[in-house]
């Protein structure tokens, strides 16, 4: 260019259809290892069909992004951009490391640099950060009005979706769990060790697991029953009681080898110090599954959708889940499935075909045995392991990364990314639950991917602006929409 570079410049290239969390990893990266970061977005014509959104969109929404220095359209490849412009360093995602780069001959050619990242797996945007600081008001739920528009979806048609879930049988297998919240008052420091002391004054237990997957259903208006296994205690006769209550069919099962799934919280000042967990993980006997096929061979006949909520606790063994499978793809039943691995160990991929799964990122890459791929090629290997149609990949502050195969037989997908709806999260147990099942009645009443995830989220925000698990009603998903 003729000048001196008083900074290192560093460049990355791409489409950047929409700005993702995997994006904003990639793009920290670069800037961290340069002082000027410029992005080259692929015009329309150079992106041909992979555009899906037009250029001049794409360009605002990199431009605007903090860790950007500059940001320009291209209408050639972009070798003739690293020629001209010759950065010291071109930046590119994980996935390219072992792929054909033509940019390398020409980098090397006057000592430029080729880097392979997809940033940290741990991250927080700058972006998110300053959110805080900038909204205003009481209200902590905001719709993704962005999102809405850039998928064509209307309000109306997210509510009238909504009331289409009364119309709904559905059937939820999983995971019994008690959760118990005990609420402390500090006592001060033990004087003999360096303990915190507290006392416990109040506490509240709530139906979990997949029972309150089965009770948010049935609160937004579909019938529903909730198969599950418990242990013969106080534990399970409360959780009856309570999913009754909750105009949740039970076909619960005792298992004298087990106790019911208990979890406690102890929590000060707003905040959980501790959490023990009452349980048992061995796998169900061959017993109980027989009697579980049994039960579900009488009633899915009429089903309209099936949801596995696996938490890990031995109530869905393999042969059990796929004999399950195999019942409800005979009768036309759609399959939705969550494996959690929080502080136990699951595998979403063993939930094949599902017409849509929802794992977290570190469930994606315990899935796929890969830490270092960015969000949307990890997308790609499970929606391929897995061979799911619709992924919904949780990314806790980030949001939800959308992923789901346009066109099946040409291998092509497409992505996009719900932002985190609530500024003000005051317990995050619980939203993937919420996310799950109003996700599913959506798809299952014939919602796209796109729609299902706006309302899934939703119910995530909705979730985690309260504590303790209780059960989703239609009226809040409505009057969420029409704010």
């Amino acid at each position: 260019m003729g000048h001196i570079k008083e900074e290192k410049i560093v460049l990355v290239s791409g489409r950047f259809n929409v700005v993702h969390p995997g994006h904003l990893r990639l793009l920290r990266f670069a800037k961290e290892c340069g002082g000027r970061l410029i992005v080259a977005v692929e015009s329309d014509r150079l992106a041909g069909n992979a555009a899906h959104v037009p250029d001049h969109l794409r360009l605002e929404g990199v431009a605007c992004n903090s860790y950007v220095d500059e940001a320009f359209l291209i209408d050639s490849p972009v070798d003739e951009i690293i020629k001209k412009l010759r950065p010291d360093l071109v930046v590119k995602g994980k996935e390219h490391e072992n792929r054909n780069n033509p940019e390398k001959a020409i980098l090397d050619s006057y000592g430029g640099e080729l880097l392979f990242s997809s940033g940290e797996t741990v991250f927080s945007s700058l972006d998110l950060m300053r959110q805080e600081f900038s909204e205003a008001g009481s209200k902590t739920i905001k719709l993704p009005h962005e999102y809405l528009k850039r998928n064509k979806i209307g309000k109306t048609q997210l509510a009238q979706l909504c009331k289409s879930f009364s119309k709904l049988r559905v059937v939820v297998v999983g995971d019994l769990i008690v959760d118990e919240y005990i609420t402390c008052q500090p006592l001060g420091m033990s004087q003999e060790d360096p303990t915190i002391v507290v006392t416990p004054i109040d506490s509240s237990r709530f139906v979990g697991g997949a029972g309150i997957v089965a009770a948010h259903a049935a609160g937004l208006g579909a019938k529903v029953d909730f198969v599950s296994v418990s242990g013969m205690d106080a534990s399970r006769d409360f959780a009856i009681e309570k999913l009754t209550e909750y105009n949740v069919g039970t076909i619960i099962l005792e298992d004298k080898s087990r106790p019911t799934t208990l979890k406690q919280r102890y929590r000060c000042n707003g905040k959980s110090m501790l959490r023990v967990s009452h349980l048992h993980q061995g796998a169900i006997s061959l017993e109980l599954q027989k009697k579980i096929i049994s039960e579900l061979a009488i009633i899915m006949k009429d089903v309209d959708l099936l949801v596995f909520s696996d938490f890990n606790y031995g109530c869905l063994p393999q042969t059990m889940v796929e004999l399950v499978i195999c019942l409800a793809k005979e009768n036309n039943v759609m399959l939705a499935a969550d494996s959690q691995s929080s502080s136990q160990f699951g595998d979403i991929s063993r939930f094949r075909g599902m017409d849509l799964i929802t794992p977290t990122e570190r469930e994606a890459r315990l899935a796929v045995r890969n830490q270092e791929d960015g969000l949307v090629v990890l997308a790609e290997k499970l929606q391929q392991l897995s061979n799911a149609k619709h992924i919904l990949l949780k990314l806790a502050e980030e949001g939800l990364l959308v992923q789901t195969w346009r066109d099946i037989e040409n291998g092509t997908n497409t992505t996009d990314q719900v932002p985190a709806l609530n500024s003000n999260p005051k317990d995050v147990a619980g939203a993937g639950d919420s996310l799950l099942i109003v996700s599913s009645l959506a798809m299952a009443s014939g919602a796209s991917i796109w729609e299902a995830g706006c309302l899934g989220s939703m119910a995530a925000a909705i979730q985690v602006g309260r504590v303790g698990n209780t059960p989703l009603q239609l009226e809040q998903l409505l009057s969420e929409i029409s704010a």
